[in-house]
């Protein structure tokens, strides 16, 4: 007894002077370097929690509660991605609601008798649901550059929480914040041209998302007089476009890329143009992903360009199709012939040696078969056959698995036309065998277009894709 006894003394004495020995070396860096590590070891763990705890507190006045802020942003910053992951996991289990308090009033709140008593309860209930987290969440948004802070906060949060409940539930309560903080009302529409702040244009070469910019030259060519390009700003990121989007103004509907972005091209007159083509959406900000901003700047442009060129009547995008190769690969790996006619199987077998027509369709769709003429041609009305039927059939839970094609019909677009290869590019190729959509904005039914698809799964199209759709 006596023994177990003192080795459990001896336990405890080791584990205490470990934790203090933690402690005096972490206070010990602190004060010859004034930071803490940047992997956040455990000995600077209490430490950061007390420093999160004083935010909460906001002991003193507001110059006070802006220095704490302040300081541990600052930490937050310096920290590495191991270090943020923790830091990042301590908010959000160590200052989430007090689930007790929460348990009372709602016990109190069954009680409540009259409107009075019942009220002043409901009130207690919203305070008490108000996290100590989001508090502290709020308080970096008063610091310069708060905004731009806790979206990038957001995107380590998408990056770093994995399935942790926590890191979960912190990333909802900063998209919750952040999706009223960034509301379209609240959002600049700005004009991008070749004159803008250099900053700025800098910002658009490394933020396109969709056809690379691959020099000045490029970016001059896209900002030339047949082209608009539109971001929409916050005032409290004043240097940061949080979304932009590229038009160029054409006679008739563009049909590939390669026509938009070829630097020889000559300009078309504005004021002849009949088309506004929408080339290129790009979100900027990781941090607000899943806020929708895009479908705002399209309908917004749209405006604007209707106001500008009276003679522009049609607004088209010439849209990637991201997930197509990635779906058709998954079938043709699997040997899955029934996406082919009987007819397709035996063209397709023509064209190779392959164990099957899906086999020498792989083959094919890995080699430079688009250079080969008698090859395109055999496979442009298999493919483009192929494509409706992605497009049309298949969905989960009624929406287009495609998320640039689920994107634009739920903005109330219409499917009016696919483009054989509209995109040679290894990029273009890679994703969607160089194809290419147009999806059409009738303003005068968007609203029937997204009511269709959102309740029904209804995706609207022209008559041509309808018949592509229809051999389905």
């Amino acid at each position: 007894m006596m023994r177990s006894s003192v080795e459990s003394f001896r336990r405890k004495s080791v584990v205490g002077i470990s934790r203090t020995w933690r402690e005096i070396k972490g206070r010990a860096r602190r004060t010859f370097k004034g930071s803490i590590h940047p992997d956040l070891p455990r000995e600077d763990i209490d430490y950061l929690r007390t420093k999160m705890a004083e935010c909460v507190e906001g002991k003193g006045g507001e110059a006070s509660a802006r220095a704490r802020t302040e300081e541990l942003g600052l930490i937050y910053k310096n920290l590495s991605t191991k270090g943020k992951r923790i830091f990042l996991r301590r908010l959000a289990q160590d200052f989430t609601v007090d689930i007790d308090s929460l348990i009372g009033i709602l016990e109190e709140l069954k009680g409540a008798t009259g409107d009075i008593s019942r009220l002043n309860v409901e009130h207690r209930l919203r305070k008490a649901l108000d996290s100590p987290r989001l508090l502290i969440l709020r308080h970096f948004n008063t610091l310069p550059d708060g905004f731009k802070f806790l979206v990038d906060m957001r995107a380590d949060l998408l990056e770093l929480g994995g399935d942790d409940p926590y890191m979960e539930s912190l990333e909802k309560d900063l998209k919750y914040l952040l999706k009223n903080w960034f509301d379209v009302g609240l959002l600049e529409l700005q004009e991008m041209t070749w004159e803008s702040p250099a900053l700025l244009l800098e910002k658009l070469i490394l933020y396109e998302a969709v056809h690379e910019i691959k020099s000045w030259a490029d970016l001059k060519n896209r900002l030339d007089s047949d082209r608009r390009c539109f971001a929409f700003f916050h005032g409290k990121m004043p240097y940061e476009p949080l979304i932009f989007i590229e038009v160029a103004l054409t006679r008739g509907i563009a049909s590939t890329i390669h026509q938009l972005l070829d630097e020889a091209e000559e300009p078309v007159d504005p004021g002849e143009a009949d088309t506004a083509v929408f080339y290129s959406i790009s979100n900027t900000q990781k941090g607000l992903a899943g806020i929708s901003l895009g479908n705002f700047l399209i309908k917004r442009v749209a405006g604007r360009l209707s106001e500008e060129l009276p003679t522009v009547k049609t607004f088209v995008t010439l849209s990637p199709v991201p997930g197509f190769r990635k779906w058709l690969d998954g079938k043709l790996t699997a040997g899955d012939q029934s996406i082919f006619t009987a007819k397709e199987v035996l063209e397709i077998n023509q064209l190779g040696t392959g164990e099957n027509a899906a086999d020498t369709l792989m083959s094919l769709l890995n080699s430079g078969w688009h250079t080969d003429a008698y090859t395109r041609d055999t496979l442009e009305t298999i493919l483009m056959r192929l494509m409706a039927r992605y497009l049309f059939t298949e969905k989960k839970d009624r929406r287009a698995i495609d998320p640039v094609a689920h994107f634009h019909l739920s903005n109330g677009a219409r499917v009016e036309r696919i483009n054989w290869l509209a995109d040679t590019s290894e990029k273009g190729l890679a994703q969607s065998a160089g194809m290419m959509v147009n999806y059409l904005y009738s303003l005068k039914h968007i609203d029937d277009n997204h009511e269709a698809y959102a309740s029904e799964g209804v995706v609207p199209a022209s008559k041509a894709v309808k018949d592509y759709a229809r051999s389905i």
